[in-house]
């Protein structure tokens, strides 16, 4: 019996159009908790997520029938649907075009799942801009890539 066994981590980043900051720490439990409930519902598990002001980090699993443009398409488009129908942000909310997805190796794991909980401090030292270049230049993005996230 031929067996597929796949271990796929991807750290997956978002943001709020023109990274307004409109999660609130009133919004955050409600936005994590409906995330989580819809992704499983989608069968896609969320390993870690943390949700700041302007933005959104988490770490998945990816299975081998899954592709990421899918699941983000997934979960950004719903939960947009979701907080609007719900009103928890005036005016009408919607999230940034694009994201950023990131390859984790299983030696890794850890310290993604660490960073992204401890996102408040390390905002404390960078903003969401200067995190997002660095990551970029960390995973080895060119120049004019990088020029279009400092705009």
């Amino acid at each position: 019996m031929l067996h597929s066994y796949t271990k796929i981590y991807i750290h997956l980043i978002w943001s709020t159009k023109n990274r307004e900051r409109l999660l609130t720490k009133d919004v955050r439990p409600k936005l994590c908790q409906h995330l989580l409930e819809n992704a499983k519902e989608k069968d896609i598990t969320i390993d870690t997520l943390g949700i700041q002001i302007e933005h959104i980090h988490m770490l998945i699993h990816l299975r081998s029938n899954q592709k990421i443009d899918d699941i983000v398409k997934l979960l950004k488009g719903e939960s947009s649907h979701w907080i609007n129908a719900e009103n928890l942000i005036r005016p009408k909310f919607s999230w940034q075009r694009g994201y950023g997805a990131f390859s984790i190796s299983s030696s890794h794991v850890e310290a993604i799942r660490e960073y992204i909980q401890n996102q408040e401090e390390h905002h404390r030292k960078k903003t969401y801009r200067e995190e997002m270049i660095s990551i970029l230049r960390k995973y080895g993005f060119e120049s004019d890539e990088i020029e279009a996230t400092e705009k």
